[in-house]
């Protein structure tokens, strides 16, 4: 293992002796991938690379928790994958194996068969990993019902025989059942994906890294709520902001603001729940002088995230009774239906809270969304890396500015429909303006 302090590599020996030191700097190793402690085996290289990615080499903020999400991301794969040198060594065994010992390469192929069957039937992996390894457990039985059935015959052996068929056709139908019911599952979207690890071994992890190697410096603390009122010049309150991204949670509006998305998109960054406190009040005084604001809102795909909207035009205390248009760039579940690359989870406690959603909330979203809320399935903003989510959401903010993005049939963005506060039997599209931003990156 590579000493992340000077370079040096070490192997076991050479760190056991040194009691887990570089044997050139002294510099303690932070994990030991040989240690029995853990099943998670991975070095301080592998920890240190997570962080340099998700930082875009250093020039990025990010939050614990999307380096929770990355981290498990990148354990998950490490340890779901088949490794190459495994597949290799049995090819190998194959190839020489069959002059010298038959049993060595029967002892390689179930092996392989085996942990294939165990990754298809994983919900740890993502459908396509799944349905390639039942596929290879389908050729597998074929290839054992020829082969085993033709050296049979070549040897006259009846045991042989009966072994083959049984064997191939258990495996032919282990294998293309199991591509049923993934095509099954993929026909309901995609299915609710689980952690690998928890937060308090990830939360001993990080203490343990910035103890021995110091702070992390581009991970975000605690959103804090500061008291004390900001001194703003008077000059810059007088005027306003023309938009206004308000964020279900304080940690997603302190990741913008930390990476100056405020500035590069001229537009304020505030949570729903009052996220920065020492500024809040003065910036919607300086947002209610604007009669042309656009709110954006931006949130997890949940119950609670797709209840922001509703809070936003009807709370006296944000938008009610005001004419502002309203964005919605998600995470909304229409953007994730049928789509492989979010990381959906499942919690029970989500589907009650989606059932018990009010008619205004539900209103705003199709039957399938409702559907795939009330399963319980929700998506977090912050298991998206900083650099995408700064990508999408600059996008959609770039894409509600485009006339043609409103056009029917354009794909880019949904018209909900108008809310009028002052006479909410009316049947006219004046007051609160809703759009829904169809794509998320």
């Amino acid at each position: 293992m590579k000493c992340v302090n000077c370079g040096v590599d070490n192997n076991l020996k050479e760190r056991t002796a040194n009691q887990g030191r570089c044997k050139n700097c002294n510099h303690t190793f932070t994990f030991e991938p040989k240690s029995t402690d853990t099943k998670y085996k991975f070095t301080d290289p592998f920890f240190q690379k997570i962080i340099t990615d998700i930082s875009a080499n250093g020039t990025l903020y990010f939050t614990p928790k999307q380096f929770f999400y990355v981290l498990d991301k990148r354990i998950r794969k490490k340890t779901n994958q088949i490794n190459a040198g495994k597949i290799v060594a049995f090819v190998l065994i194959f190839i020489f194996g069959i002059p010298t010992s038959g049993i060595s390469v029967v002892i390689g192929f179930l092996i392989l068969i085996v942990v294939s069957l165990n990754q298809s039937t994983s919900r740890k992996n993502k459908s396509n990993v799944r349905k390639g390894n039942a596929r290879f457990v389908q050729i597998s039985g074929i290839v054992i019902l020829i082969l085993g059935i033709l050296f049979a015959l070549s040897i006259n052996s009846f045991a042989i025989f009966i072994i083959s068929v049984i064997v191939g056709m258990a495996l032919i139908y282990l294998g293309t059942t199991q591509l049923n019911s993934l095509a099954e599952i993929q026909s309901l979207g995609e299915p609710a994906g689980t952690l690998t690890i928890n937060q308090n071994l990830f939360q001993i992890w990080v203490n343990r890294w910035q103890e021995i190697n110091g702070t992390i410096t581009n991970m975000l603390p605690s959103a804090r709520q500061e008291n004390t009122p900001a001194n703003i010049n008077p000059d810059i309150t007088a005027y306003s902001f023309d938009r206004v991204v308000v964020c279900d949670s304080a940690e997603v509006a302190q990741l913008l603001i930390a990476n100056n998305f405020h500035f590069e998109n001229n537009c304020a960054v505030l949570s729903i729940t009052g996220y920065p406190e020492n500024i809040f009040s003065t910036i919607m005084e300086m947002l209610r002088r604007n009669p042309d604001l656009k709110v954006y809102a931006l949130h997890n795909a949940s119950p609670r995230g797709v209840s922001l909207l509703n809070h936003l035009r009807t709370s006296p205390n944000w938008f009610s009774n005001t004419d502002v248009t309203i964005y919605d760039l998600g995470l909304l579940p229409r953007q994730f239906i049928n789509n492989s690359k979010a990381f959906v989870q499942q919690k029970e406690e989500y589907g009650r809270d989606a059932r018990n959603l009010s008619i205004d909330v539900k209103r705003d979203l199709t039957e399938a969304e409702i559907e795939w809320l009330e399963s319980g399935k929700f998506i977090e903003l912050e298991s998206f890396t900083p650099k995408r989510l700064l990508r999408v959401v600059t996008q959609g903010i770039a894409k509600s500015r485009q006339p043609e993005s409103f056009q029917p049939d354009s794909g880019g963005t949904t018209f909900i429909g108008g809310y009028d506060d002052y006479d909410n039997d009316s049947d006219s599209d004046t007051g609160i303006a809703i759009y829904a931003i169809d794509s998320f990156g």
